[in-house]
């Protein structure tokens, strides 16, 4: 078997020439998208476009029909990556709604990579690491007792962000982080996703519908449609590529807002 290793060079995600079906359905096709190291990228597109797909096939959780995905130089359909665990290690996700489990407390939620991955670590050592990651998300240290249907929305959230964190990834992969979230919420929790990534050095892969979110705290903007990535750029580049439905989403009244809305360069 040959051997996967990180190649601190590469470019945190390549993929080329990708294809997603569903029995005759095609979702994707010869997709390509290159994220760089270090960077928050937004990915948006209208209903159907495939945003979820894209991630799970990225992070080994689907098999394309077709292409090539690299994550931090590893080849990331190859068994070495698949049985090496090498990428899962090294990638943080928060799915939508949060997917924790209901039966464990916050703290045991953060626990499990933890434990799924380093299964030698002391139990103190464990529980320590899991409160440091609650801290982080912005959690009390009470936090770490509670089950998730004691938490609000905004909490559970965060408590999701404490477990994406819990092995330090290089890679964190957020789908929708501030759906159901009320704006000053939503805020908090972009302002939130950008400290991080400053403070821990985090390449952010972000699937959003959220206009404020994009202006807010994106570096580019991948933009899918047509079964491919249309466009990945800084926003005023995206804001200006020719397409309907690039121009209705970023010129229309809501895009306007978010525009006006957008912080000031320093």
């Amino acid at each position: 078997m040959v051997s996967a290793a990180i190649d601190e060079q590469a470019p945190a995600i390549r993929v080329r020439s990708l294809v997603n079906a569903f029995g005759d359905q095609v979702v994707h096709q010869d997709l390509d998208l290159e994220v760089r190291r270090g960077e928050i990228i937004g990915v948006v597109g209208g209903s159907g476009t495939g945003k979820s797909v894209l991630m799970r096939a990225i992070l080994g959780l689907r098999t394309p029909q077709g292409g090539e995905i690299e994550v931090l130089g590893v080849d990331a359909l190859s068994d070495a990556a698949r049985d090496t665990g090498l990428i899962q290690r090294n990638t943080g996700v928060l799915f939508q709604g949060g997917a924790l489990f209901s039966s464990l407390t916050v703290a045991e939620n953060v626990s499990v990579p933890l434990k799924e991955h380093y299964p030698g670590l002391p139990p103190d050592m464990v529980h320590d690491l899991a409160m440091l990651k609650i801290r982080m998300s912005g959690l009390g240290e009470d936090a770490g007792g509670k089950l998730p249907s004691q938490l609000s929305g905004g909490m559970r959230k965060r408590a999701g962000i404490a477990r994406a964190l819990a092995l330090d990834p290089a890679l964190l992969f957020l789908d929708e982080p501030t759906a159901g979230l009320d704006p000053i919420g939503a805020a908090a929790f972009d302002e939130l996703i950008r400290t991080l990534q400053r403070a821990l050095g985090l390449t952010v892969f972000l699937i959003t519908h959220d206009l404020d979110t994009l202006y807010s705290i994106c570096d580019r903007v991948a933009v899918l449609a047509d079964r491919r990535v249309l466009v990945a750029a800084p926003l005023p580049e995206v804001e200006r590529f020719d397409h309907p439905w690039v121009q209705e989403y970023f010129h229309g009244p809501r895009g306007r807002a978010a525009q006006a809305a957008k912080p000031k360069e320093a």
